[in-house]
């Protein structure tokens, strides 16, 4: 920059990582502009400075609701536009699906990333048959041929509470996800890509951490979301510090319980404005794994109900968990009363619902960024 404006880079040293501050002309300003960003890649994996972070698909699950839909302006309509969204918000890179088959799109996917320094991490269906396990072959290669090296699965889309009636339903999805583990895990070894299985309000601690013990693969961990077990009545400090040796992932919320007389209700809100310790919660996951990317899952939607009040909310339980969890959560409730409004779409439409999505999913990046994570 002729004007004297300099751009700092950096170098490592045996005294550790120097900032050099270089004079550039504007040419080699943008082409060094990949290279500042691999370099922070380079300190966050390796623990030094603040970590990489973007954006789920989930975090804007409005808009892409409504993408295709008469009316209502969206952004983005594909993964390209999603990241090129992202990126715009301020975010380091995105954890999604492609959304289509086609191999351009992973190309596509792969340049954007390389071009901006930015990252890109898959979104997998599982197999359900072993019929199945081609095509989830073809998802897994398509993954890596966009630059993922890690991606999300989960093992069911739903709530525990709400999709199995009975144990016996819930142990036959265990002995499922098992299986699955087994099938999937050689074509992940062989593509050289890691799939982390999300805290999807249908594992508890202990039976997730089985599931990982059973299988036992550098290929197959978790993606820690901060927030999800609390559903099931789990301390959320208790499931970051057991599941973190397992963290190949993170969906980062922060959370606001009001009581309800079913139970509770549950609201992800901005980051900071909840109950959850999140500096702390953060620096479990840096330890355990400190080129871990922390994705922002602010989800903009009405508050969930979780029923623990109910006698139905425990069919899937052991027989004493009633007795063991519910005081403790409910006490967690009755401590953590909401410091302001929770997100709610009832009654907007999807113009103003998509504004207020952007505006959480900004703020929780800009929370972030101040706060050097």
């Amino acid at each position: 920059m002729q004007d004297g404006s300099a751009l700092r880079s950096i170098s490592r040293s045996k005294m550790g990582y120097a900032l050099l501050i270089c004079p550039m002309d504007r040419r080699h300003f943008l082409v060094t502009i990949p290279s500042l960003a691999a370099a922070r890649a380079l300190l966050a994996a390796d623990g030094q400075g603040p970590s990489r972070i973007g954006l789920c698909s989930f975090s804007c699950h409005q808009q892409w609701k409504a993408v295709g839909k008469e009316g209502v302006e969206v952004k983005f309509n594909d993964a390209a536009s999603f990241y090129h969204y992202t990126r715009e918000l301020g975010a380091d890179g995105v954890q999604t699906s492609l959304r289509s088959t086609a191999p351009v799109v992973a190309k596509t996917i792969r340049a954007l990333v390389e071009e901006s320094g930015g990252y890109y991490e898959g979104d997998l269906r599982l197999p359900k048959l072993e019929s199945d396990l081609a095509a989830f072959e073809s998802e897994v290669r398509l993954a890596r041929e966009a630059g993922a090296t890690v991606a999300r699965a989960v093992f069911t889309g739903g709530r525990r509470y709400e999709i199995f009636k009975t144990a016996d339903e819930f142990r036959a999805f265990q002995d499922n996800a098992a299986k699955t583990l087994t099938w999937i895990e050689p074509i992940l070894q062989k593509h050289r890509l890691k799939v982390a299985f999300e805290n999807h309000k249908d594992h508890r601690i202990a039976e997730l951490i089985a599931l990982m013990h059973g299988i036992s693969s550098e290929w197959i961990g978790v993606l820690v979301d901060t927030g999800n077990n609390i559903a099931l009545l789990e301390d959320p400090d208790a499931v970051v510090a057991a599941l973190a040796p397992f963290a190949l992932s993170v969906h980062l919320k922060d959370m606001a319980v009001q009581p309800h007389e079913d139970g509770f209700l549950l609201s992800e809100v901005i980051p900071g404005t909840g109950m959850l310790n999140l500096p702390e919660l953060i620096a479990t996951l840096k330890k355990a794994n400190p080129a871990i990317v922390f994705n922002l899952e602010m989800a903009t939607r009405d508050p969930l109900l979780v029923p623990c009040l109910r006698d139905d909310y425990y069919a899937t339980f052991p027989t004493d968990y009633r007795t063991r969890w519910l005081e403790a959560a409910m006490e967690r409730v009755r401590a953590n009363p909401p410091r302001a409004a929770v997100p709610a779409v009832t009654g907007k439409t999807a113009a103003v619902v998509i504004r207020e999505e952007e505006a959480n999913n900004r703020a929780g990046l800009d929370w972030m960024r101040e706060r050097g994570f």
